[in-house]
Parts: C-alpha cells; sequence; structure tokens
C-alpha cells in the first residue's frame, strides 16, 4: 500500500515536527539568557549597584512618598531619609563589630576548651583513639583560632574583594539612590520612549506594577528580618551565647535571602551554642531557631506580604539556588526580587488593556495585585 499523499508531502512525524519547533525556540530563548547573563557578570560592578539601589529606592520610597505629601520638599525628604538610614546603619554596624572583636577572645578560648573536652572523650570513652592522633587534629585547630583571629576580624572583607570595589560600589549605589527616589518616575518615562508608541504605555504600566510588588516585598523583608534577628538575638543572649549581637546581626543580614539565608545563619547561632555551651545550650538555640522560623512561615510572610507578593516556597528556592551558582551571594539576594519583578510586570502586559491582574493563582509563579507606589509626590 503506498503512502498517502500527506505523508510524501511531510515525512516527517508531526509529533518530531512539533518537538523540533519547540526545540529550537527554547535553544534561542536558552541563548539569549546566556547572554545576559555573561554580560551581566562582565559589567557587574555597574550592573549589582543599579540593582542594590533600586532596592534601596523601594524601601525608602514610601518615606519619600509620605514626607513629600505632608509639605516636605522631595529633595529635602531624599536628605532626611538617606541620612536617617545611612546614620542608623552605621551606629548598629560599628557596635556589633566592636561587640565583635572584643568577644572573640573569649570565644576562642570556649571553643579551644570545648575541643580539649573532646580530645579527651576521644581518647578515654567508647571511642579509645590513639592519644597522638587526636592531639594532633586538636593542635591544628587551636593553632587556626589562635593565628587567625586578626583575619577574621581585620582581614574579613579582602577575602570577599578589594576595598577599592567596595567603596566603589556604595558611593555608586548611594548615587543612583538619591537620584531614583527624586526622580525615579521620571527616569522611567523617558525609558520607556525607546519602546514603540503604541506599546509605551502598557510597557509604563508594567513597570510601575513591578515596582509596586518592589516595595511591598522589600517592607516585608525588612520587616521578618528585623523580628527574625530580635528573637534569635534574644534567646542567644538568655541561654548565656557568645556574641549574640553580632550572630543576630548575621542572622538580620541573612534573611535578605528568604527560606535559605536566615536558615543558615540561625543554623551557625547553633553551631556556636553548641561549641561553647554545649548540647543542652545548642538543642535550646535551635529550638528558638525553628520557632522563630515558624512565626516568619506561618505569620509574618503572610500578613505582610499580603496583596503585594506571594511567591511559592519552590519557586523561591530554585531562584535562589541558581542566583547563588550563576553569581554567588549577590545572586541569591537579587534572584527573588527580580522574579517578582518580572511576573508581575508579565502579568500586567498580558492583562492589559482589560482589567488588572486577578489573584486567581493563574499565569506563572507570583499571584500578587499590588497597589503601586507614588514615586513623585
Amino acid at each position: 500500500m503506498s503512502d498517502s499523499p500527506a505523508a510524501q508531502r511531510h515525512p516527517v512525524p508531526p509529533g518530531v515536527r512539533a518537538a523540533a519547533s519547540w526545540s529550537w525556540r527554547l535553544l534561542v530563548i536558552g541563548a539569549f539568557i546566556a547572554v545576559l547573563f555573561i554580560g551581566f557578570w562582565h559589567f557587574k560592578e555597574v550592573l549589582v549597584p543599579v540593582a542594590i539601589a533600586i532596592l534601596g529606592t523601594a524601601m525608602l520610597v514610601p518615606v519619600v512618598d509620605f514626607l513629600n505629601r505632608g509639605g516636605v520638599p522631595r529633595s529635602l525628604a531624599v536628605v532626611i531619609s538617606m541620612v536617617t538610614v545611612l546614620g542608623v546603619l552605621g551606629l548598629v554596624l560599628a557596635f556589633v563589630v566592636r561587640e565583635f572583636v572584643n568577644g572573640l577572645p573569649e570565644l576562642t578560648k570556649q571553643v579551644t576548651a570545648t575541643i580539649n573536652s573532646v580530645k579527651d572523650w576521644l581518647v578515654d570513652g567508647p571511642v579509645s583513639l590513639e592519644r597522638k592522633q587526636v592531639d594532633n587534629v586538636g593542635k591544628d585547630l587551636v593553632d587556626f583560632l589562635n593565628h587567625n583571629q586578626e583575619k577574621l576580624t581585620s582581614g574579613a572583607l579582602s577575602t570577599a574583594t578589594t576595598a577599592t570595589e567596595i567603596i566603589t560600589g556604595a558611593f555608586l549605589t548611594l548615587f543612583l539612590m538619591i537620584f531614583f527616589l527624586y526622580g525615579g518616575g521620571q527616569i522611567w518615562t523617558f525609558l520607556t520612549k525607546l519602546v514603540p508608541a503604541e506599546n509605551r504605555e502598557r510597557v509604563h504600566a508594567a513597570g510601575h506594577a513591578g515596582f509596586g510588588t518592589l516595595v511591598g516585598y522589600v517592607r516585608a523583608t525588612v520587616a521578618v528580618a528585623l523580628v527574625d534577628a530580635v528573637g534569635i538575638g534574644i534567646g542567644l543572649a538568655i541561654i548565656g551565647v557568645p556574641l549574640a549581637l553580632p550572630l543576630a546581626s548575621l542572622v538580620f543580614f541573612g534573611a535578605f535571602i528568604p527560606i535559605v539565608g536566615a536558615l543558615l545563619t540561625g543554623g551557625v547561632a547553633v553551631v556556636v551554642a553548641l561549641v561553647t555551651n554545649g548540647w543542652v545550650a545548642a538543642l535550646v538555640a535551635l529550638a528558638i531557631v525553628v520557632a522563630v522560623m515558624q512565626l516568619e512561615s506561618h505569620v509574618l510572610q503572610p500578613f505582610l506580604l499580603g496583596r503585594s507578593v506571594r511567591l511559592h516556597p519552590v519557586a523561591v528556592v530554585l531562584a535562589i539556588a541558581a542566583g547563588i551558582v550563576l553569581a554567588g551571594i549577590i545572586g541569591g539576594l537579587l534572584a527573588v526580587p527580580l522574579i517578582a519583578f518580572l511576573n508581575t510586570a508579565i502579568r500586567e502586559l498580558n492583562a492589559w488593556p482589560g482589567e488588572p491582574a486577578k489573584a486567581d493563582g493563574e499565569g506563572l509563579v507570583l499571584t500578587a495585585d499590588p497597589d503601586p507606589p507614588t514615586w513623585d509626590g
């Protein structure tokens, strides 16, 4: 029996043709994304401060708008908000660094005592190892702690990047934040003029809605991080764990990486409690960390994020993992707000010119109907 005319014209089965069509389109999209990441990596010294400045703007713009609506000139409102935040941050960091430097020698002594106790248990206990083997391992650990205190206190920043890059990035971030807070709306309007006129209004609305999501995300993240730090810090201080304040500060900054950050930094606190105060204190510290995480997951996140941004935990973890693999800690910090922004913007583009996106669970990983902020009073 001869093949049909349709089969002769199209010898490739329809399923294979469809798979091929999808494959080359996915390859093009993947290549485009790869080019974007390569470009970001080559220009990270500029683009990272821009991204951090946008997040800082999202945190402060409600305050600036509030002062501006109250009759304060916008330029003065920007100065007041930034000086206040920088002053508070500087005082807190100075106090934390001082506490860390003062408490590190005592922490070293306690860790040394713990190592010696473990050595005795390994030799005299049920394990019954040879004293010589245990002494060599313990000696290496103690020598490392004693000989690297200066590196831990004064040289920590140099292991991450050069002082020049940090100072340059900080000044660039502050410079950008000033102009974003003062005239961010005009900057975005100017950028949308690069878009064809027939799509300009919808792109402007999508960017505005995405920034509204960032405002809600940053505001909720700061509040959650503060509660995490205060709760864990007070608990560590009560059970007498050394460096409770620096550890609480570490939890605060770690909480800016959702789910993963607070969990890892809380784990550091548990380890410190274990090596300094014993396993009972470690169990209490672990219970405190778990309780604070439960409070965050079931009360703070749903209440504070509300209508602004609701990300599925799977999407959050995958985004953080991809961000850390591609760009380290900065990638983990920026991954979730980037997804939140893009998802809201895409939903707004798809909904145009109809009703705003409904919180019906459809679309991507975000369900949001944010209240857009006022940028320029």
